[in-house]
């Protein structure tokens, strides 16, 4: 059964986020209209990838895959405002939840300092349905919100502090995209058109899905109009807000 319960706005009171998340086009399929908003509004926002998204286009060799999707996610991400786009490359499609992984992420909240740290669904399905949600999102989100933790405390990865990386306990909340359990919302109806515009600069991978839901852009509206029913009208990005 979907949940009908009214979203509370997001809070707004910082003026730095980091979004980490497992692909190029994870961020377009939901948050770029938020970041867009956020951006305009004189905030930071930097994108770190697990990966360059290497295994997610059939016709296409991972090493050229990787190399034009890299390029389609900068794209993507200066559309609305981020001009700091990062990767771990960790490998697609087989990202495992582990140290290496929460190593990586809490270097890059120690670098970048954040106070809102944004990530996609972690969770075991999506809303709406019994769809289940594909490893690599579940494994990159568990790993951001353990890395938060880790960040902060000076004891572990003590190799971080070798590269000049100081602790970070500066995180006060971390926001998931597309969570089935969404608490929290964005008005994104000034950014819609932004949030399209930075999907279609994925023109490689949107022309090698099979889905052709997916590849319309026309979705983003749709799934931004129905959060916005629970959250007064208009159009709307949801977040599931957890408190660190």
């Amino acid at each position: 059964m979907a949940d009908t319960a009214e979203l509370e706005v997001m809070p707004d009171d910082w003026q730095r986020a980091l979004a980490v998340v497992a692909h190029p086009d994870d961020l377009e399929y939901g948050g770029a209209g938020a970041v867009a908003r956020w951006t305009r509004e004189g905030r930071s926002v930097v994108y770190t990838l697990a990966t360059r998204g290497e295994a997610g286009i059939d016709g296409m060799r991972p090493e050229e895959a990787a190399l034009v999707r890299e390029r389609e996610q900068i794209a993507a991400a200066r559309v609305v405002g981020v001009e700091t786009v990062e990767f771990l490359d960790h490998a697609d499609g087989v990202v495992e939840y582990g140290l290496p992984l929460r190593r990586d992420i809490a270097a890059a909240i120690r670098r970048h300092r954040p106070e809102l740290v944004i990530m996609t669904n972690h969770r075991d399905t999506w809303p709406g349905g019994p769809w289940l949600n594909m490893a690599d999102h579940r494994h990159v989100g568990l790993a951001t919100l353990d890395a938060v933790r880790d960040a902060a405390n000076r004891w572990v990865f003590r190799e971080l502090l070798d590269d000049g990386l100081e602790p970070w306990d500066g995180v006060r909340w971390v926001a998931a995209v597309a969570s089935p359990r969404a608490t929290h919302a964005v008005d994104i109806t000034a950014t819609i058109d932004l949030a399209v515009e930075s999907l279609r600069e994925h023109r490689a991978y949107l022309e090698g899905l099979g889905d052709a839901s997916m590849a319309d852009p026309s979705f983003i509206r749709a799934a931004a109009a129905e959060a916005g029913t629970r959250f007064g009208g208009g159009l709307a990005c949801n977040f599931e807000l957890i408190p660190m």
